[in-house]
């Protein structure tokens, strides 16, 4: 069969299926993404460069969607270029949120077309208007981020079917939409990402940690207030104070992913580490920006501590792949957490109480042993649900190729002379 992926960061969250359709030589599988994409053993990747333009012009609420129409006029391009040369995909798998989804069924209208969805903006219990310490958004705020959907709901408009990773960001998607969206998450690699009783991680000043010492690990794509970074900031003093012996490693960059900017030249990670830095030893708190992946996966293998927090949004990766490493869990009580971590397999912790955290966390420190058996329930978790190769990929293979959730949307058919003479 004829495979084409469509994401601007390819392969990102089609990773391992597009790997497993590669691997079958009886399919030919193409990918359209964005310059910053990565080709993948059997996947021929078509690249597309997104022209400058200036925004000056937009309405501030049509920002976001005159991007993703420029995002889209890019895939189209490549798109056509594609069907002009003879491949016709059987099958297309598009992320819903960037616009490049919206071509795809005027150029294959005879594909199946599986569309991602991620996540759907909303004004409560989400990624806004969740913390009290940051201003609530504005009626003008609030239709703007209800434009930001846009480029999804025309790509669940369009699709055959859609799958979301997690029950709760399906739940995000409105109701009349829903049937179309099945859960399946992008799974894990445990056999990569799987404990090392011998794992050893050196630092940048010659420290050697290696597991089973009193390690506190954190990690985030960036060091910013969606992801808990000012809260574990704000419990570091009482870890430390508690903990003379412990060790804290930092993972992320110290920039902005996800929510509102700090004030201009400065940084969330200065903002909060400034507030506690006089109550704390920094030379026990290492900070070790983005990591290759391999070294990333040491990190989490010393760690006897880890700490996941997150406001309601979409779950990091970096969650089931610490629990995968049998990491002992302090996670936030936020959707979609508590999907996946239930006080068995790890501990929960109101997401705004630094000192319920601290409390948490030094608890684990302070008897591994008794947390032994949550460390394995974790990785058993991981392992039964949300396995890669056992799990995931064979149910999102079922799912791509089972028949139509919903009736396609008909074409619209105009009579002759309906609106005026033809």
């Amino acid at each position: 069969m004829k495979y084409l992926f469509v994401h601007n960061n390819f392969p990102a969250q089609f990773r391992h299926l597009a790997l497993h359709l590669g691997a079958d030589p009886k399919n030919e599988v193409r990918a359209i993404g964005a310059e910053g994409s990565r080709p993948l053993p059997g996947v021929t990747l078509h690249r597309y460069t997104l022209p400058a333009g200036s925004l000056a012009a937009t309405h501030p609420f049509a920002r976001r969607f005159d991007g993703e129409a420029r995002r889209a006029e890019q895939a189209l391009y490549v798109a056509t270029m594609l069907r002009a040369s003879g491949f016709t995909p059987d099958i297309v798998v598009a992320h819903s949120g960037w616009g490049e989804a919206m071509p795809l069924r005027a150029v294959f209208p005879d594909a199946r077309l599986v569309v991602y969805c991620e996540y759907f903006y909303r004004p409560r219990e989400s990624d806004v208007n969740f913390d009290p310490e940051f201003p609530e958004l504005g009626l003008d705020g609030l239709v703007g981020l209800h434009a930001r959907n846009a480029a999804s709901l025309l790509a669940l408009a369009d699709c055959d079917i859609a799958l979301s990773p997690t029950l709760w960001q399906r739940s995000t998607f409105p109701a009349e939409f829903r049937p179309k969206i099945r859960t399946v998450h992008e799974g894990v690699d445990t056999r990569l990402v799987a404990p090392d009783p011998a794992a050893t991680l050196r630092l940048d000043d010659g420290t050697t940690l290696r597991a089973g010492e009193e390690t506190v690990t954190f990690v985030a794509r960036n060091l910013e207030p969606l992801r808990g970074y000012h809260v574990f900031c704000r419990a570091l003093p009482e870890i430390l104070k508690r903990r003379p012996g412990a060790r804290v490693l930092v993972v992320g960059g110290f920039d902005v992913s996800y929510g509102q900017r700090p004030p201009s030249g400065d940084s969330w990670h200065r903002i909060f580490l400034n507030e506690v830095a006089g109550e704390i030893d920094l030379s026990r708190v290492h900070f070790l920006g983005h990591l290759p992946f391999a070294r990333y996966l040491d990190v989490l293998k010393v760690s006897r501590a880890h700490v996941y927090l997150t406001y309601p949004f979409v779950l990091s990766w970096s969650c089931l792949e610490a629990m995968a490493t049998g990491c002992a869990m302090i996670a936030s009580d936020t959707p979609p957490v508590r999907e996946v971590i239930d006080g068995r397999n790890g501990l929960l912790v109101p997401f705004h109480d630094p000192k319920a955290l601290a409390g948490a966390v030094t608890g684990v420190l302070a008897e591994p042993e008794r947390y032994e058996a949550m460390r394995a329930a974790a990785r058993r978790t991981v392992v039964t649900r949300y396995d890669m190769a056992g799990v995931c990929v064979p149910q999102a293979m079922r799912l791509i190729h089972a028949p139509t959730v919903v009736p396609r949307r008909a074409a619209p058919a105009f009579e002759a002379g309906l609106f005026g003479a033809a």
